[in-house]
């Protein structure tokens, strides 16, 4: 147990003492050398794991593909697609001379494929390697790649010189980089992103090349803290565009691609609770913005109006608003437009042609449009790499929990849909041996609360019973959650997950509120001081769960990370009793105390999701409420005997995002309150909050995790265990 130094927090005349404040000085020796034993203590405890955890990982990699092929994405003359080799962490990024209508799905004969960058090669020497902002210049002579190896979000922005008998190195590096990358049309200029002390990223710059990065010139500095920067091109590439965005409200700049020294020009002027973001068509020698916004439209609309200028009142509207389908946003191409869509908790992907330039496109463009097909329900469907403006035929894919990936193209024109891949699972696997169904819950307040469900069929005594149809007897069953800024836990296959289904688990996704599932509204009501709903919502599925005869509480697991993190932490402290165990990854247990330190990275920008408890009294109580850190509670401080279930935490010593500090407190609190309390935390000392790196060492995490979950259920020891 650490050693308890006794610290005072006090806001708005309300005093929360805190004994472990100090594990937040990362700088104090004794910080890591806790971290350190807080792992070798869960190593220790879990050592009766270890043959577990082997075959877990083993089972897991005899189902991969180890040496893979993704299905290559054609822009002007290359294929452009990664590889994977069976023994080698990191992918490998290839492009081959296009040739045919049709990507090729086979190795590259000798000569024939240029390796643009190896990242194995890149891993030597480093326990943790992160590539982003990975972009061929537009005449496709250079390579614009950037490193971090420490999992901080740092990055170190490089560049390759293409196309000769070898790949060459320019000799600068920019170093201090962020998230996002764009070429400008001479392939030479490229805007790039930097970050603030609170990693919030705020400043676009301009480096050319070969030369001096000392000598790179400031774009566009965002003073406000609520904004975060980012950087990208129009599906045209006619436009870079710099994109403004705090939780409500959006605003974008654009520079025209062909002269990367002028100035940006603002597309619209930020108006506080206005969201937008815009795709460019063109037409002849000017052309339109595309511009998917929430003015006048919860579920937002689709304008356009002249990229000359101008306002929402002079727009045409493509796509009316339509309450309850969410609009996601739309990518332009020559003569038509790629549509993603939300309805009834499922992503679609809608084809809309448009009418011939001049002038505007067609305010009637849902009339002529077609949805993607998908057979499957619960499914997801999205669009895929589609880089050339000129295509006739959409790249997609689709997946559900028990349909591995698949990779197709449809043809815009007369629909004809070719599968270009499915990602393999090896060992024999059968989808029609799953079952996949929707179920719903009712939380307190009454609304209904939707619910994936994935399960092996044998479980039912009647095979042919209806879906959703509870096992013949209460079954293990794992549910996931995650309910914050409305991202949406689609449902969406993982072969990793097979070790639990084999198993005879039930897997279940919890679409509480504050995610985006169904639409604008379903996130507005998980959000600021309505977010216990979320809490609430994961509750009453559990309840439903049980209560349905799909599982018991002593069958019954939780898992969530970074917000889904806290939302395990919550439900611990509301609904104890209802779980056997809890798995929380780089948990965000500790919100009060970190949304009241607006020096950390992202809590200014963070107000606007979960309120400003310094200035908003009412904020401040509602976090309170629900802080799971601040309502542990125990006999060692005068609560009563609450026993929590097994918790198993991850941190990450360099996470940017939610500080390792936050399950490291949560974890020495949850065993002081009550010494019965089982609590594991392990801490990613050399990465940050995705946590490994490496595919295979991810592989032996996510090994480590079910081991925990098996060994909590008392199945550690089962056959097939």
């Amino acid at each position: 147990m650490p050693e308890r130094r006794r610290t005072v927090l006090v806001a708005h005349g309300d005093e929360r003492v805190d004994d472990w404040y100090w594990l937040a000085d990362r700088d104090d020796p004794a910080v890591v050398e806790h971290l350190a034993a807080e792992n070798a203590y869960t190593e220790a405890a879990t050592a009766h794991l270890a043959p577990l955890r082997a075959a877990l990982y083993d089972e897991m990699v005899a189902r991969i593909e180890e040496t893979d092929l993704s299905v290559p994405a054609r822009k002007g003359p290359w294929w452009y697609y990664r590889r994977t080799e069976e023994g080698r962490d990191y992918p490998i990024h290839c492009r081959r001379p296009a040739t045919g209508d049709d990507p090729p799905l086979e190795a590259a004969p000798p000569g024939v494929e240029e390796v643009l960058l190896d990242e194995n090669l890149l891993a030597e020497g480093h326990d943790y390697l992160d590539v982003a902002n990975l972009a061929v210049s537009p005449d496709h002579t250079r390579l614009a790649y950037a490193v971090d190896r420490t999992g901080a979000e740092l990055f170190d922005l490089a560049f390759r010189q293409l196309g000769g008998p070898q790949v060459t190195e320019s000799p600068e590096v920019v170093t201090g980089t962020y998230h996002g990358v764009a070429w400008a049309a001479d392939s030479r200029t490229v805007f790039y992103t930097r970050v603030d002390e609170a990693m919030r990223p705020y400043q676009l710059w301009r480096h050319e090349v070969g030369s001096d990065p000392d000598g790179d010139r400031l774009v566009l500095e965002e003073p406000d803290r609520r904004f975060a920067l980012s950087v990208g091109t129009t599906s045209d590439e006619a436009y870079v565009l710099a994109s403004l965005q705090s939780t409500t409200t959006s605003e974008v700049w654009a520079v025209r691609a062909e002269r990367p020294g002028d100035d940006p020009v603002v597309i619209w002027g930020r108006r506080a609770g206005i969201e937008y973001d815009v795709d460019h068509l063109p037409d002849g020698d000017a052309g339109w913005w595309l511009v998917t916004t929430n003015d006048g439209a919860e579920d937002f609309r689709l304008l356009a109006l002249p990229d000359s200028g101008g306002d929402a009142a002079g727009a045409v509207e493509l796509i009316p608003h339509r309450p309850g389908t969410r609009l996601d946003g739309v990518q332009a191409f020559a003569g038509w437009l790629a549509v993603s869509e939300r309805l009834d908790g499922e992503h679609r992907v809608r084809v809309a042609p448009l009418g011939p330039p001049p002038g505007p496109p067609s305010p009637g463009l849902l009339d002529g449009s077609w949805l993607v097909p998908s057979d499957e329900h619960p499914a997801t469907t999205y669009d895929g790499p589609n880089p050339e403006f000129d295509a006739r035929s959409l790249r997609y894919e689709e997946t559900s929990l028990v349909t591995p990936r698949s990779v197709l193209d449809v043809d815009v024109d007369d629909r004809r849909t070719v599968l270009r891949k499915r990602q393999p699972v090896l060992g024999g696997y059968d989808p029609a041996q799953y079952r996949t169904f929707r179920l719903w819950a009712t939380a307190d307040d009454g609304t209904a609360v939707p619910i994936s469900v994935a399960h092996r069929g044998d479980l039912l005594a009647d095979p042919a019973a209806p879906p959703g149809t509870a096992p013949a007897v209460p079954a293990p069953c794992l549910l996931y959650g995650y309910g914050a800024y409305e991202i949406s836990i689609d449902p969406v296959f993982s072969s990793l997950r097979l070790s639990l289904l084999d198993r005879g688990f039930v897997f279940a996704i919890a679409h509480v509120r504050g995610g985006g599932e169904l639409g604008r509204r379903w996130y507005e009501d998980g959000r600021l001081a309505k977010k216990p709903h979320t809490f609430g919502d994961f509750v009453a599925c559990a309840r439903h769960l049980v209560g349905a005869g799909f599982t018991v509480p002593e069958r019954l697991v939780g898992r969530g990370g970074s917000a889904g993190g806290l939302l395990i932490g919550a439900v611990a402290n509301q609904a104890p009793e209802l779980f056997c165990a809890l798995v929380a990854e780089v948990p965000f247990v500790d919100c009060l105390t970190t949304m009241l330190d607006d020096s950390l990275p992202l809590t200014v920008g963070e107000w606007e999701e979960w309120g400003n408890p310094a200035a908003d009294p009412e904020i401040y109580a509602v976090m309170k409420s629900y802080s799971p850190y601040d309502n542990v509670t125990g006999p060692a401080d005068g609560g009563p005997a609450v026993t929590y279930p097994r918790i198993l935490a991850t941190a990450g010593l360099h996470d940017p995002r939610v500080g390792y500090w936050e399950p490291a407190k949560w974890v020495a609190k949850l065993r002081h309150a009550n010494p019965d309390n089982v609590a594991f935390l392990r801490t990613e000392l050399g990465a940050g909050h995705g946590g490994p790196s490496g595919r295979y060492d991810a592989w032996r995490e996510e090994a480590m995790t079910l081991a925990f979950v098996l060994d909590a259920l008392g199945l550690a020891g089962e056959p097939g265990s």
